[in-house]
């Protein structure tokens, strides 16, 4: 198999349709997709025997298609998705100064003190991990369309896990033999209900704030966990081709690892199931640049490929 200049491994897996027909599974190599239906239905079912699977799919063989005569759909359906919330040192900080009001603390002294809570939490051990919905997950692709009421839409790339072996209570050791593999998510926000003034000792509103239709844009495909080092990749997004995000994965406060082992204390993670570990620095709310209609966010993440989408406004 040749192996794609911008994915990490001779292959990687995805969902793809032809035309207006059926999803399928397919192995992806270079520019050309074998349809691998006839052992799973979905990437979700070959996620579920990953162990076995794996190895098979070196040897992979059949007839091959063009990658350019398919469309490409989100690569999995997650029953979960596990978020993982000021997980990179620069964005935590970014985001402290930018929300702090006109007449509030000065820059540096915000800075300064959240540099200070940080370094708390790692030594509390205690990453911030909340719930997301399967139903904002839209493909690489599509289009992201900015409800009416969302007035501070923005962006937040991502490098998501791809659970394959079921996980419940693992250690931080064991955690990564659980990841089959990983892939692009970019965590759309509205900026502007993330906190809620009104009930102000409840905090975040996650729901609203994150889980609209569209709002998780996913792929374009699965790579394999043993083809690349989660702790070492570029997280880059351009708006309209300007470079917005591009941060190293070093600048994570706690690693792929940790984050899977604490999210699994608490629930079982699946076949399928996604962690996100956080956005880097260099959103929309520290440009003073926000999403508007017909807007393209273009996100890349060092040997996952590229997922490109453009705004929509409901309106």
């Amino acid at each position: 198999m040749e192996t794609s200049p911008y994915l990490a491994g001779p292959f990687a897996l995805g969902t793809f349709s032809a035309g207006a027909g059926p999803r399928f599974p397919g192995l992806v190599a270079g520019d050309r997709v074998l349809d691998l239906s006839a052992h799973a239905p979905t990437t979700r079912a070959l996620l579920e025997r990953w162990d076995d699977v794996l190895p098979l799919l070196h040897e992979a063989a059949g007839e091959w298609r063009p990658l350019d005569e398919l469309r490409v759909h989100a690569p999995v359906e997650p029953r979960q998705i596990l978020q993982s919330g000021a997980n990179y040192r620069t964005h935590v900080i970014d985001l402290a100064v930018a929300h702090e009001p006109a007449n509030g603390r000065p820059a540096e002294q915000v800075r300064a003190e959240v540099a200070a809570m940080m370094d708390r939490r790692v030594a509390e051990d205690q990453p911030y991990v909340f719930i997301g919905l399967p139903s904002s997950v839209t493909g690489p692709y599509d289009d992201v369309v900015i409800p009416s009421w969302c007035t501070k839409p923005d962006w937040e790339l991502e490098l998501a896990a791809v659970i394959g072996r079921p996980a419940f209570r693992v250690s931080q050791d064991a955690a990564l033999t659980h990841v089959a593999a990983y892939t692009i998510a970019n965590d759309v926000t509205a900026r502007e209900l993330v906190f809620r003034r009104d009930m102000p000792e409840i905090g975040t509103d996650w729901l609203r704030a994150k889980n609209a239709p569209t709002f998780t844009p996913l792929g374009p495909y699965l790579v394999p966990a043993a083809f690349l080092d989660p702790g070492d990749l570029q997280v880059t997004l351009k708006l309209n081709g300007e470079v917005m995000q591009d941060e190293s994965t070093k600048d994570m406060i706690f690693d792929v690892a940790r984050l899977v082992s604490y999210a699994s204390q608490t629930v079982e993670l699946l076949p399928g199931d996604l962690v996100l570990t956080g956005s880097p620095a260099g959103n929309g709310l520290h440009h003073g640049r926000l999403l508007r209609d017909g807007d393209v966010m273009e996100g890349t993440i060092t040997g996952l490929g590229t997922q490109r989408n453009r705004c929509r406004d409901e309106r």
